[in-house]
């Protein structure tokens, strides 16, 4: 063991003089620890909350929607052909999306209609743990398998907030009204069919469980009079990362009129503004540690003016001015060390508490989730622990510094 560890040591055992030093030596080495747990567990729900978006947004909406300028096509079965061949598509399959009414016995909403083929997204196996969807889509097929509904009365699935503002629940009828009616004597007509709602399903996003109506992609070709053509091609690829890639890809393959758009373009506002408040957290967050990185310096400092006659001495046998640097510099890296591990610990503790006991509750009709999404990811702790231990070296460096600049004689003689 080098002799400046060594004296570092003594220091940092040696009981002091003055216990103001010791009091303001553990409030240094508490605020790093409460600084390091906070960040923890605050950025740890951020991504959690970012990823728990994720999945509710793709367990709904697929990966790359591709359209074709113009409007629809009807060569939708080529291009699935074209699709599945492609490197980094998992699957494909068409979709129809028009603006509609929706009337009940009660009242009437506006809704987004999305005309889907249960057994191609069945194909595709995904699960997503937030929603229902994937169990009210294969009530949908198996309706309109079994024919357990009469042919005047298909399918529909309606979001949760859309049921409830038209006053319908599972097995009511509704009528849907389309815009694109017929023409006849007295003018254009919208078409309007009736249909027998079979489930009710629950996204967590507002915006979605208030607007959507799902209905069997045959059905919605009927009715909106579109024959064999569809509205475009939802595609999902196997890594949800590189969407971008696959779509620029799939663009490049089909050349125009064809274009597409990832679901990081689609949802690029709210994503922004997760990352913005996850930055701005950090930042806010870590100045608890500059608070304690003060601390330091001030406690180290004081050591400094206490311990003038020891440094003069080392200095007289020969210590360097870089070994007395060391000296400080330890110490105070040690504190910054022992605080950042124990906030490291009680932030791995604070998560899994959260995660698993989950007894922070949030009303359902304000918040996403009801209870705090946990997400804890080694980059963020990597780069927690960095900053703290950053903070708390350079706070070691002006206190080292004044002590390798003490005149040993000075000090010995007015020490």
């Amino acid at each position: 063991m080098s002799f400046e560890l060594f004296i570092g040591g003594r220091y940092l055992r040696s009981r002091q003089r003055q216990a103001f030093i010791s009091l303001i030596t553990f409030l240094s080495m508490a605020g790093v620890t409460v600084g390091v747990m906070a960040l923890i567990v605050v950025i740890a729900v951020m991504s959690g909350a970012e990823a728990d978006f994720r999945s509710r947004i793709l367990g709904l909406e697929p990966h790359v929607v591709l359209m074709r300028h113009g409007g629809v096509f009807s060569d939708y079965r080529r291009i699935l052909e074209r699709l599945q061949n492609m490197e980094g598509i998992d699957s494909a399959a068409p979709f129809i999306y028009s603006q509609i009414m929706l009337r009940s016995a009660s009242s009437v909403s506006g809704a987004v209609l999305r005309g889907i083929d249960p057994e191609a997204l069945k194909s595709e196996g995904k699960t997503n743990q937030h929603t229902s969807f994937e169990e009210v889509t294969a009530k949908l097929s198996a309706n309109n398998k079994s024919g357990k509904l009469q042919p005047a009365a298909p399918a529909i699935i309606l979001g949760k907030e859309l049921a409830a503002a038209l006053g319908v629940v599972e097995g009511e009828t509704v009528f849907l009204l389309s815009p694109r009616g017929m023409i006849s004597p007295i003018g254009h007509v919208p078409i309007m069919r009736r249909f027998s709602v079979a489930g009710i399903f629950e996204s967590g996003f507002y915006e979605y469980d208030q607007s959507l109506a799902y209905i069997h992609l045959q059905d919605a070709q009927e009715l909106l009079r579109m024959g064999d053509a569809v509205t475009g091609v939802g595609i999902r690829v196997k890594d949800i990362y590189k969407a971008d890639q696959v779509a620029g890809r799939v663009t490049a393959e089909l050349g125009f009129p064809y274009w597409t758009r990832d679901w990081m373009q689609m949802n690029r506002n709210l994503f922004s503004a997760l990352k913005l408040e996850k930055k701005a957290m950090f930042i806010i967050l870590t100045l608890i540690v500059l608070v304690a990185a003060f601390n330091i310096a001030s406690t180290l400092i004081m050591m400094v003016m206490q311990k003038t006659k020891d440094i003069a001495i080392l200095k007289a046998m020969g210590a360097t001015d870089r070994s007395i640097r060391k000296i400080f510099v330890f110490k105070g890296m040690v504190i910054g060390c022992v605080g950042t591990l124990i906030g490291l610990c009680l932030g791995f503790l604070g998560c899994f508490f959260l995660k698993r006991y989950k007894f922070i509750e949030l009303p359902g009709d304000v918040y996403y989730f009801t209870t705090l999404p946990v997400k804890l990811e080694f980059l963020d702790v990597f780069l927690i622990a960095s900053a703290a231990m950053l903070i708390c070296f350079l706070a070691t460096l002006y206190p080292a510094r004044q002590a390798s600049k003490l005149d040993p004689v000075e000090a010995i003689r007015y020490g």
